[in-house]
């Protein structure tokens, strides 16, 4: 027989919930595997940029080493001309030139004449 403290308590006391049914483990989502291919393609790009930098560089440093070479040709050939205009107008040559080819001679002092003008 029940007596008045079961009846009390039973009344009191919670009810006894239901247990709930096992849930699984909620982990956490797996990032997209799309996240590092996109990674992987910015730095691919990032790294072809450099590529292509240094490339670039590089040719135009051939460029400027060959332009280099190249004016010093052009230099070296100017001081050449320079040197063979100015022997070619040295006036010991012209005058050889003109008594060898033409036969002509300098005048000597009797064969000058000045011709004098008054105002």
């Amino acid at each position: 027989m029940a007596t008045w403290a079961t009846a009390v308590k039973a009344q009191t006391a919670p009810a006894a919930r239901p247990r709930p049914s096992a849930r699984p483990v909620r982990r956490a989502a797996p990032r997209p595997r799309v996240v590092g291919v996109v990674w992987i393609a910015a730095l691919a790009v990032l790294l072809a940029g450099v590529v292509a930098m240094n490339v670039a560089v590089l040719r135009l440093n051939m460029t400027l080493d060959r332009l280099g070479h190249e004016q010093n040709d052009l230099s070296a050939a100017n001081a050449e001309l320079s040197s063979r205009i100015s022997s070619n107008a040295a006036a010991p040559r012209i005058q050889a030139i003109a008594a060898k080819r033409l036969g002509w001679v300098q005048a000597g002092p009797d064969q000058t004449t000045y011709v004098r003008i008054d105002h």
